[in-house]
């Protein structure tokens, strides 16, 4: 039974998952335009011919082709890229007949466990399925640019390249993430986009081609208890500020940064400013919290109340945020 869901359900999904093509074009001194070719998968938004895949795949590309399952090609423009959560969408002059856009399901109800489904183009071998279950949930995955994508799906569903772009399912068949990348030197660990950030960010990606990521505008160090102890702060987590952007928003929120220099060993510390414990009365524990809450929380915009010690007196100011320069 459970194998013939499984097969209805590719027959019924198979088709709107695509395989994309993206060639970059390169010039050599002796040879002149030389193009190279990466390819990966994609997932077909709504009807109006919006096709979701990862940044990556399409990253830095002369031109971009969609295949779908009866061979049928057409070129895709990009209109919206979100580098920091490695999303981007492609617009296509027209979608072939009978295809219908997959439905999102909810990253709020997934659980350890459940069944997966991947359905993407490994090495170029289209449509490829493979099963699993969510190994975990709520990961921050660090790419190689030092960006985090925050509470990604983990699965040991085979993902492998040209699986990114493609969609992790249910068992009903409902997107709940986007394959994004895999653990190279492990077996079986792969990583998912949620789908509940893809509803937050692609329809803003349409509509105006970025997305804007809230931003504090100043830098600190987040606090263990060993610089807690080194630095003789009166917390043992939280975020020491030390520098603030000129004309930010945390000036204008009146947050303090450092007031002198202190060297330990051989490193140096600003110290003297303001410490962070809580947004939105959420404890802030170092820079990952505060970015986590920050991405998945709130918008540009929107006012966030901090709250802060100083000078050893416990504080609250409101900030609102501005879009990541």
């Amino acid at each position: 039974v459970e194998e013939q869901l499984v097969t209805n359900l590719y027959e019924r999904v198979g088709p709107s998952v695509v395989h994309i093509t993206a060639q970059v074009i390169t010039v050599d001194f002796f040879w002149g335009p030389m193009p190279h070719e990466g390819t990966g998968s994609g997932v077909v938004f709504d009807d109006q011919g919006h096709i979701v895949t990862n940044y990556h795949v399409i990253e830095g590309a002369d031109t971009i082709e969609v295949k779908f399952s009866d061979s049928f090609e057409v070129p895709a423009r990009v209109i919206g890229i979100d580098p920091p959560n490695d999303l981007a969408v492609l617009a296509l002059e027209l979608l072939p007949p009978n295809i219908e856009p997959l439905p999102l399901g909810s990253s709020d109800d997934l659980r350890v466990g459940q069944r997966t489904i991947a359905i993407g183009n490994p090495f170029g071998l289209d449509r490829t399925l493979t099963t699993g279950v969510v190994s975990a949930l709520g990961r921050p995955l660090k790419a190689e640019d030092d960006n985090v994508i925050f509470d990604v799906i983990q699965t040991d569903a085979a993902i492998n390249p040209g699986n990114s772009g493609g969609p992790l399912l249910n068992s009903r068949g409902e997107v709940i993430g986007i394959n994004t990348a895999i653990r190279a030197d492990a077996q079986g660990i792969g990583f998912a986009v949620p789908v509940n950030t893809v509803k937050r960010i692609v329809p803003i990606l349409i509509r105006n081609g970025i997305y804007p990521h809230p931003w504090v505008g100043f830098l600190g160090y987040s606090i263990t208890p060993d610089l807690a102890n080194r630095l003789r702060l009166p917390v043992a987590q939280g975020i020491l500020v030390a520098q603030l952007y000129r004309d930010g928003p945390a000036i204008a929120a009146g947050i303090r940064g450092a007031s002198t220099e202190l060297i330990l060993g051989n490193r140096r510390y600003l110290i003297g400013g303001d410490i962070i414990t809580a947004v939105n009365e959420q404890p802030v524990t170092d820079w990952t919290s505060l970015s986590e809450y920050l991405e998945l929380n709130t918008t540009v915009g929107e006012e966030i109340t901090l709250s802060l010690i100083r000078e050893g007196q416990l504080y609250k100011t409101n900030l609102t945020l501005v879009p990541q320069p």
